[in-house]
C-alpha cells in the first residue's frame, strides 16, 4: 500500500492545503524540535523508510527478556506509516507515541520538555534500532548498518613529552593502525576569530565543505590531547555507506557554558565526490565504483547555543519532484536550493548516486482529494 507510491509525485489535498506525502509537519509538544528534525530526515532515506513501512519486516524479531528496544522499532514503524500515508487528511501528524517510547527506553535521557542535541539523539536512535532489530557487531546485521555504516582507518602516533625520559621504550611511539566502523563522521569547524573590530563583527566566517572533509584524506594530521599524553591522528575512509551522515561540530561544551561556532559551511547540493578521501588500497578502490553523493537532508540550528534558546529546522529534498522544502515542526514551506547553504548546517544526510538511479518518477503526478 505504501511502497507503491513512495518517492513519486503524489499530492494530498488535506486540511491545511496541498502537500506531498512524506513532506509533512510534526507536532511540537513543547521542546521536541531536536527530535522532530531527526525523524523527518530519516523518513526520507528510502531503504531505511521502506523497511519500517512494512511491519512484517520486523514483526518476527524476538527480543531478549526485559529488552525494550523493540518498542522504539515498532513506534518508528507506526510514525513512518503516518508520514507516508496517501490517505491522510491532515497536513501534519503527531509523533507523541514515538517520543513517549524514546523517553521511556532512554530512561528520560531525551525528553519532550527539555531541548536536547539532535546528534546525541540520532546516535542513540540508530544504535537502539540496530539492537532492537537483533543487530550485532557484525557488519550488515540490520537495516541500520546496511544503510548508514561505513568504515575508516585510523593512524595514531603517540608524541613523547618534551621533558620525557629518553630511556622510555621507543616502540611505544610507533604509529598504530586501527579500523573502525561509523554511522556518521564528525567534521571540525575552524575556530572563529577571537578578537574582532567593529567591521569584522559584521563578517560571518565561512569554510568550504571540502576543506572540512580533508580530515579524511589520509595525510592531514590532527592533535588529540589527554590529561597526560598527546596523540597525532590521520584518517582515511575504507568503506562508503549508501547514505553518508555528516556531523558538523558546531558546539563546544564545558562545565560552565556552551559556545556556538557561527561559521557558515559552503557546499554544493549535488555531486560531491568522496573518491579522494578513500584509501588508495586496491581492494578499497575496487569495492567503490560509485563515490558521488547528492544532498538529501540538511538540519540547521538558529539562535543562541543554550538549550531552549535556539531552534532546529530541516531542509528536505522531495525525490519525486526534486523540490526542496523547509520543515520546522508543523510548518512546511517550499525552499529555493540557493537558500540551503546560508543556514548554519549541523547534520547532513547525503545519498550515494548509482548508475541505476532513474528519475522517471519525476513525471508521475497524482492528487488525492479528501472530503472535509
Amino acid at each position: 500500500m505504501y511502497q507503491c507510491c513512495v518517492d513519486v509525485c503524489i499530492k494530498i489535498l488535506a486540511y491545511g492545503g496541498v502537500h506531498y506525502i512524506g513532506i509533512i509537519g510534526l507536532n511540537v509538544i513543547k521542546a521536541n524540535d531536536y527530535m522532530n528534525v531527526i525523524l523527518q530526515a530519516l523518513a526520507q532515506v528510502s531503504p531505511f523508510r521502506d523497511f519500517f513501512l512494512r511491519e512484517e519486516n520486523y514483526a518476527g524479531v524476538k527480543p531478549p527478556p526485559g529488552d525494550q528496544n523493540i518498542i522504539v522499532v515498532q513506534r518508528l514503524g507506526e510514525l513512518c506509516r503516518k508520514l507516508w500515508n496517501q490517505h491522510s487528511f491532515k497536513a501534519h501528524v503527531s509523533p507523541h507515541e514515538m517520543l513517549q517510547a524514546v523517553s521511556s527506553v532512554s530512561k528520560k535521557r531525551f525528553k519532550i520538555t527539555r531541548q536536547g542535541d539532535p546528534v546525541e539523539f540520532l546516535s542513540w536512535l540508530l544504535n537502539t534500532l540496530h539492537i532492537g532489530l537483533g543487530g550485532t557487531k557484525k557488519s550488515g546485521s540490520s537495516v541500520v548498518h546496511d544503510v548508514f555504516q561505513g568504515a575508516i582507518r585510523i593512524y595514531t602516533k603517540r608524541i613523547p613529552a618534551e621533558d620525557g625520559d629518553v630511556t622510555v621504550d621507543t616502540s611505544l611511539y610507533k604509529e598504530e593502525v586501527t579500523e573502525s566502523p561509523f554511522l556518521y563522521v564528525t567534521l571540525d569547524l575552524p575556530p572563529p576569530p577571537l578578537y574582532q573590530d567593529e567591521l569584522e563583527k559584521n563578517i560571518i566566517p565561512q569554510v568550504a565543505l571540502f576543506d572540512l572533509l580533508k580530515k579524511f584524506d589520509g595525510m592531514t594530521e590532527k592533535d588529540y590531547k589527554t590529561h597526560r599524553e598527546l596523540f597525532i591522528k590521520r584518517f582515511e575512509i575504507t568503506k562508503l555507506p549508501p547514505y553518508l551522515i555528516l556531523f558538523i561540530k558546531r558546539f563546544t561544551k564545558n562545565n560552565f557554558y556552551i559556545e556556538k561556532n557561527p561559521t557558515i559551511v559552503n557546499f554544493p547540493i549535488q555531486d560531491i565526490d568522496m573518491a579522494e578521501f578513500l584509501s588508495s588500497d586496491t581492494a578499497v578502490q575496487d569495492a567503490h565504483p560509485h563515490t558521488t553523493y547528492d544532498l538529501l537532508a540538511n538540519i540547521c540550528h538558529d539562535g543562541p547555543a543554550e538549550a531552549g534558546k535556539g531552534t532546529y529546522r530541516v531542509h528536505l529534498r522531495h525525490k519525486g519532484t526534486n523540490q526542496w522544502f523547509e520543515l520546522q515542526d508543523l510548518h512546511v514551506t517550499e525552499l529555493l536550493p540557493q537558500m540551503i547553504t546560508l543556514a548554519e548546517a549541523y547534520v547532513q544526510i547525503w545519498e550515494l548516486k548509482r548508475d541505476s538511479d532513474v528519475d522517471g518518477a519525476n513525471n508521475m503526478s497524482t492528487t488525492t482529494e479528501h472530503d472535509s
